[in-house]
């Protein structure tokens, strides 16, 4: 594996990754905002309740509440760009007629994640990454602004080609017909039930049927989608100003003590402290 690396003040972290025989991942979740530009592999991401075949070109957007993990199909080498960013940079950049996190926070979760790059928007987008790549290994005066104007001007195109290309991202998803119904209800009732058992007698689905077609497309399990989609909800509620206690109700946990335990494994600080940092 080769994995080159640059930062921006800690703030701003820059991945090239290749990988002969790349395994299965979990869920990811993180805290900052991510930009993966795919370069090649047999690669299927499921972001929220969407899963995408990727092609070369193909850009995806995540914000720090949308669920995402690429899923791999054996025998083909994978390679990817991935930026990983602290919001706050390019918000407190942003001028009052461009907002450069538009993109990323003016839509619903889990909607129009992908932006199919044509050839000159691709060969632009990679000229900026080749920029950050080489940047990242200088220490010299001025470097740490030479990068930050890099990463603002790649925020300026990702930014035009999003809505450029806005109304031709449905045409992507690849989600099986069955299952876009079941996740739509796991989406607006996070807070209920959903156990097997109750998603097989509102679907009329069998149980072991639901699990399995889960799993071949996302190669997870459907139980660790609905607690990441809670971990999700919960972030979200705390940075909104709900107390722990409540967040773990409204986000469908009934034991506190896993709430507490499962949102310091996936976030990486515990609730409380999360909570703290979104004031």
């Amino acid at each position: 594996m080769e994995n080159y690396y640059s930062s921006v003040n800690s703030s701003i972290n820059y991945t090239h990754t290749k990988i002969e025989n790349p395994g299965q991942t979990d869920f990811h979740l993180h805290d900052r905002f991510e930009i993966y530009f795919f370069i090649s592999g047999n690669v299927n991401y499921f972001i929220e309740k969407k899963v995408y075949q990727l092609h070369y070109g193909d850009l995806l957007l995540m914000n720090s509440h949308e669920i995402h993990k690429p899923s791999f199909s054996p025998g083909a080498p994978y390679e990817r760009i991935v930026v990983h960013f602290n919001a706050a940079i390019p918000q407190a950049l942003s001028s009052p007629s461009f907002n450069l996190l538009n993109c990323f926070t003016n839509r619903p979760a889990g909607e129009n994640n992908l932006i199919g790059m044509n050839r000159k928007q691709s060969e632009e987008i990679m000229r900026l990454f080749d920029k950050m790549e080489l940047l990242g290994a200088e220490t010299s005066s001025g470097s740490d602004v030479l990068k930050l104007a890099v990463f603002l001007e790649l925020l300026v195109l990702i930014n035009r080609a999003y809505f450029s290309t806005l109304a031709h991202e449905e045409d992507k998803p690849i989600v099986p017909g069955k299952l876009v119904p079941v996740l739509d209800y796991i989406d607006l009732n996070l807070e209920n039930d959903l156990s097997l058992e109750i998603l097989e007698h509102r679907f009329f689905i069998n149980r072991f049927y639901l699990t399995r077609l889960f799993k071949q497309v996302t190669n997870s399990s459907l139980h660790e989608y609905i607690q990441f989609k809670r971990i999700s909800r919960a972030k979200k509620m705390l940075s909104d100003g709900l107390n722990v206690t409540e967040a773990c109700a409204r986000s469908g946990f009934n034991d506190y003590s896993n709430f507490l335990r499962m949102f310091k494994r996936t976030v990486g600080i515990s609730p409380g402290q999360y909570r703290k940092g979104c004031k």
